[in-house]
């Protein structure tokens, strides 16, 4: 049996890994530069944490599994090199977990997290007994992570180049847009070189798939699968339609031809289509589209994707991973649907990204009702000179918006803390630790 060593255990990611492979009976160990609830949840499961980092903790080690984010000049890292030790990159990890079964990858710039949760859903309350890791908590599986002992239900990350060295019986691909492309040097360590590069690394996951399902209303997926056993899903194109969508539901289609009713749980159309693409696999490996769609009605959502965090003298608090301009733009129509006054806290994640799509996410910003836009969470990043949330809240007030302004974190929730209204939908938005800023306004209350 060997032992296998994480860094950087407590990563979303990282976590659900050592959590299969412990499972699968491998003895493992890991060490993080932090706590945390999964640092937790692994240590109640009997795997050994240690905190911070340590060449003692590579004793009787024979893997050692490190993000390529860490610096080469780390401890660790240098002594698991001058002792022979082998080291594994998270990606390769999670293609041989994927490849010891039956196995479902979601990739894609925007919805992979929240379609692999549909397709979980489903096929756990259809009895299949899957096996999950999913970048994001998932209430229905107790965490970001579900041992089983049916198909293997996988979010492959394409922000890794390693994405063309993952191999799975069934690939689905959402989308595809600029993010996760390197813009300073730092980033070219986890990130893709240019579009181009990621292009070539999802097309190499799809090629390597026994089958692909395709969003079909993009055209550069229709592109890079082209030649491939494929079919596509979407509300244009593709075998797999959504039609007569309204707010009561809406119907899914398959050759043309209405297969379900559909209601959801969860609102905006980019929830409708990460349905159809999980209805879609459902229907692929087998199972009857009437009672997928009946299983996909109970789905309420994973943790930070349109999360309803409680309310504040009427008004509901509802916080929001989006950080990409299409993501905010998604999640801005959905919280329209809703017929609240919707204000935006808006947390721009890191510099590299905001100093490439200052004036998209500007542009997206302008369907809420007000924006107040925090400093850039730089995720480890070193700041960039010129670049700050500044520059996408002067951007909106050059749109004419006259509801924008850039604020301090304490400046905007004392002013929260004292106007919110009923009638108010207050959405915390970003990847970084913008959802604290919610919970404090409700903690204060």
């Amino acid at each position: 049996m060997k032992h296998v060593h994480f860094m950087g255990i407590g990563g979303v990611g990282i976590s659900a890994l050592a959590y299969v492979l412990h499972k699968e009976g491998w003895r493992v160990s890991g060490c993080d530069a932090g706590g945390g609830r999964l640092v937790e949840r692994l240590r109640r499961q009997g795997i050994a944490v240690f905190d911070g980092h340590d060449p003692a903790h590579l004793e009787n080690v024979d893997v050692l599994v490190a993000s390529n984010a860490i610096p080469e000049d780390n401890p660790e890292l240098r002594a698991a090199a001058l002792r022979g030790v082998e080291r594994r990159e998270r990606m390769l990890v999670l293609a041989d977990i994927l490849g010891r079964g039956r196995s479902i990858g979601v990739s894609g710039t925007h919805g992979k997290t929240t379609t692999t949760a549909m397709i979980a859903h489903i096929f756990q309350e259809l009895g299949d007994d899957p096996l999950v890791l999913v970048g994001a908590d998932f209430a229905a599986i107790g965490g970001n992570v579900r041992w089983g002992l049916g198909r293997r239900i996988a979010e492959v990350d394409e922000s890794d180049p390693l994405i063309s060295a993952v191999a799975v019986d069934l690939a689905v691909l959402t989308n595809l847009e600029d993010d996760h492309v390197a813009v300073t040097p730092d980033e070219r360590k986890t990130y893709h070189a240019s579009y181009e590069a990621l292009e070539e690394a999802v097309a190499g996951f799809a090629a390597r798939a026994g089958r692909v399902l395709y969003n079909a209303d993009w055209d550069s997926l229709r592109r890079l699968t082209d030649g491939l056993e494929r079919v596509g899903y979407g509300f244009g194109g593709g075998r797999y339609r959504a039609v007569e969508a309204g707010e009561d539901g809406f119907t899914f289609a398959i050759d043309g031809r209405p297969a379900a009713r559909v209601r959801l749980a969860v609102p905006g159309r980019h929830n409708v289509e990460n349905a159809v693409a999980a209805l879609a696999v459902a229907h692929l490996e087998g199972l009857d589209p009437r009672e997928a769609a009946r299983a996909l009605a109970t789905f309420v959502g994973t943790a930070r994707r349109f999360e309803e965090l409680g309310r504040l003298r009427g008004a509901l608090i509802v916080d929001d991973y989006a950080h990409h301009p299409t993501e905010v733009a998604a999640t801005l129509a959905a919280a329209r649907q809703l017929g609240r006054r919707v204000r935006v806290v808006f947390q721009p994640h890191r510099y590299g990204r905001t100093r490439q799509m200052w004036r998209r996410f500007a542009e997206a910003l302008r369907a809420a009702d007000e924006v107040l836009v925090l400093e850039v969470y730089p995720a480890g990043e070193a700041p960039l000179a010129g670049v700050s949330g500044r520059l996408i809240a002067e951007r909106l007030a050059e749109l004419g918006h006259g509801a924008a302004r850039f604020a301090g974190w304490d400046e905007a929730r004392a002013y929260l803390q004292d106007d919110l209204g009923e009638n108010d939908l207050l959405l915390t938005m970003g990847a970084g630790d913008v959802r604290r800023l919610g919970l404090e306004l409700l903690e204060e209350s």
